[in-house]
């Protein structure tokens, strides 16, 4: 868990990173920050490489609003990099999924709150407000579950914790085994030797802590959150108005 609200008891936004891979949904959240909230800075990327690079070459922005449907990220795996490479930045996490296990896994990963995509920009204003005082946000809609003793396989952090370790050749290696692809086949798209698959292959199996390609292909399913279809670009500029 974030020690964040112990830590930053007067923390204010003056900067904010916006992660989200729909570009209108993402020009409108950023527009709401300047005009309506009043946030000094406000940056937006469109994936998770661009994020990265952000906080590469900039300076660290007091929050991060990160979508996870984002096309290079699977699961939580994109929040975990983010917060390896900033452990004391806080994220609030937006995404269309707002169901109960999704909220629950992103909390439970280390999030200062989570906003639903389709929320109104009251919502957003109260997330902030609340982030600011160094409390963390959940929405109305979340109602906790109790929690299961029985153990799980691999939990979703777990699961995206695991993924997020692997280099972005192993990613593309590990979507196309997901895909049913052989070795044959995925050296043909990536242009290099079956013997280099191979060898990448044995790789991202050590990291992900399995011993065979269907077991990496659960796992990464365990980490893959219900992606419900994205918001319209009417809807995504409405939302936020």
């Amino acid at each position: 868990m974030s020690n964040f609200a112990s830590a930053e008891k007067h923390f204010s936004a003056s900067h904010i990173l916006v992660v989200d891979d729909h570009p209108l949904y993402c020009d409108a959240m950023a527009a709401s920050l300047s005009s309506a909230f009043k946030i000094k800075q406000v940056n937006s990327v469109n994936s998770l490489e661009g994020a990265m690079k952000a906080l590469g070459t900039g300076p660290t922005p007091d929050l991060v609003l990160l979508d996870l449907g984002l096309p290079d990220a699977t699961g939580l795996s994109g929040f975990f990099q983010l917060k390896e490479h900033c452990q004391d930045m806080p994220i609030v996490v937006i995404s269309a999924d707002s169901s109960d296990d999704t909220i629950q896994a992103a909390m439970d990963a280390g999030a200062m709150g989570f906003v639903p995509k389709d929320a109104p920009r009251t919502v957003i204003g109260d997330a902030l407000a609340q982030v600011q005082e160094g409390s963390r946000y959940l929405p109305p809609c979340y109602c906790p579950k109790p929690r299961q003793t029985a153990q799980d396989p691999v939990s979703v952090q777990e699961a995206s914790k695991r993924i997020a370790r692997l280099t972005p050749q192993q990613r593309r290696i590990m979507e196309l085994i997901s895909a049913g692809k052989p070795n044959k086949v995925i050296a043909y798209e990536l242009s290099v030797a079956e013997g280099t698959v191979k060898a990448h292959i044995t790789a991202l199996l050590r990291r992900l802590g399995v011993s065979n390609r269907t077991q990496a292909a659960v796992l990464v399913n365990s980490a893959t959150l219900n992606r419900p279809q994205s918001l319209s670009d009417t809807n995504a500029r409405a939302q936020l108005s």
